[in-house]
């Protein structure tokens, strides 16, 4: 890891930025009733803001096929930099039929608002089995990454993209930390080096563990909770920060931790996810990485830790994150206390650990997860908030 007195480089080295001027935004604004438009979902929305933002550095637009095709075969992008998701625009046939290419196009949010613009460059085909096995390891429509991939239009469409205007996000504003200014942030805490850590789900004793004990060797933990969107039957964003609003102000030292929302959709694709999950947050500023079990993960569709070995396929410093790899913490009944194999003498009769599923059946029981799994404070909104959602 090579160190880096004012901040890791972004992704490619520099910081993307493609959010419209107030001179380009006007110039888009004055052609928004003449330009062919298109309706984004929520994830190519939220595609079109990490882009934006630098998230996805070097990436300044929805891929061209090249790149595509290299991603979706090799982890990479056509000029050889690691890149393991993705990431497209695609659309109906009828729709690519209207537009051609060297055109401008109106990109419109989910709720039809004016939210930014592609330079079209190209249109292409793809095949979506291809994509599904290489990316998800599966063709099986029963996975959630793979159902967007086979809902989605057949044809991608690529080039450059501006975002009109970066709004406040309606939940979190005051959690809305874009990579620039996460950067910033971290040198002005004086942070040479950052473990970021992501998650879709409430957080638990086991990520409280992993996270405290990879913040003995960094000078700080940035916590990423996962913001876009996600499954149906995943824990809401406002009651995941909640949980981590709790934790940080009753059990984290103030001083050394800083919590943003990663606008980022969940792929669900397990090992490739992570990869790209350490690339977004290199971009952020992080130097460091966790990796815990099945990450991104979904169902039986990956190996417990092939999400870690994926970092072995590429040379050290390529990547330039450093993954921090974790085993399955638990509850030690024998020593009083969170570890994981590698530090507990326990058995397996003495190991308590509990997924988040069977969490979620013991919350609609009405029952409270045991402090050994989660903190109580930390029990009793997730309960609040099962109740809520079963009353509507």
């Amino acid at each position: 890891m090579t160190k880096h007195p004012n901040g890791i480089p972004a992704h490619g080295g520099h910081l993307i930025n493609r959010i419209a001027t107030p001179a380009e935004r006007q110039e888009f604004m004055e052609k928004a009733e003449s330009l062919p438009k298109i309706q984004l979902d929520k994830r190519a929305l939220s595609d079109l803001e990490m882009i934006a933002i630098g998230g996805f550095s070097p990436l300044n637009g929805f891929m061209e096929a090249d790149d595509y095709e290299s991603v979706v075969t090799d982890m990479r992008l056509k000029n050889g930099l690691p890149w393991s998701i993705p990431v497209t625009l695609s659309v109906s046939e009828e729709v690519a039929d209207s537009i051609k290419e060297g055109s401008w196009v109106r990109l419109d949010s989910p709720e039809g608002e004016f939210a930014g613009v592609l330079e079209l460059t190209q249109k292409f085909r793809y095949n979506k089995a291809h994509e599904a096995t290489n990316v998800y390891r599966t063709d099986e429509i029963q996975h959630p990454g793979v159902k967007v991939v086979y809902d989605a239009g057949p044809i991608n469409l690529a080039g450059p993209v501006w975002l009109l205007k970066r709004h406040p996000h309606p939940l979190f504003p005051k959690y809305q930390i874009d990579p620039a200014e996460s950067r910033k942030l971290f040198l002005d805490k004086g942070w040479n080096t950052v473990v970021g850590f992501q998650t879709r789900n409430p957080i638990h004793r086991a990520h409280e563990y992993i996270q405290k004990c990879a913040l003995e060797t960094v000078d700080g933990l940035f916590l990423h909770p996962l913001v876009g969107a996600t499954k149906s039957d995943d824990i809401p964003a406002d009651v995941r920060m909640r949980c981590y609003e709790i934790m940080l102000e009753k059990y984290f030292p103030q001083d050394r931790v800083m919590m943003a929302i990663n606008p980022s959709a969940m792929r669900y694709a397990g090992p490739r996810e992570a990869i790209f999950h350490a690339l977004v947050r290199k971009n952020y500023g992080c130097t460091h990485f966790i990796v815990g079990r099945d990450h991104a993960g979904v169902g039986d569709y990956y190996g417990t830790y092939d999400a870690q070995y994926i970092f072995d396929e590429f040379e050290p410093g390529e990547l330039d994150i450093v993954p921090m790899k974790f085993e399955h913490a638990f509850y030690c009944t024998r020593t009083k206390g969170m570890a994981t194999s590698k530090t507990s003498p326990s058995t397996k009769e003495e190991r308590i650990h509990l997924s988040g599923t069977k969490v979620r059946e013991m919350l609609r029981r009405g029952e409270l997860p045991p402090p050994e799994f989660s903190r109580p404070e930390v029990a009793a909104e997730l309960a609040d908030a099962m109740k809520v959602s079963q009353a509507n």
